[in-house]
């Protein structure tokens, strides 16, 4: 009998609810210090993860959740950048 396969659980920033991490998005700090999203989960750097909803992230923004994961401030840009991807990449 084969044992059911374990699916990795991460925790959404802005909602805070526990997830099955294939349904979140990540979000990325990449050595280099810029953040983007990862839709694909394959990009090298620090990753933070968020529901696909730019409810979720617009918490995340509020409660500057993500400043705390990176360890780093975001400018406001990077935010909108972020709103902007996420809408294109549920499309």
């Amino acid at each position: 009998m084969q044992k059911p396969k374990k699916i990795p659980q991460r925790q959404c920033l802005g909602c805070r609810e526990m997830k099955n991490k294939r349904d979140l998005i990540r979000v990325v700090r990449s050595p280099e210090g810029e953040i983007s999203l990862d839709f694909k989960g394959k990009k090298p750097g620090r990753g933070a993860y968020v529901c696909p909803d730019s409810a979720c992230l617009q918490k995340a923004r509020k409660s500057r959740a993500l400043e705390r994961a990176f360890e780093t401030a975001i400018p406001p840009e990077v935010y909108d950048q972020l709103e902007q991807q996420m809408g294109e990449g549920n499309g």
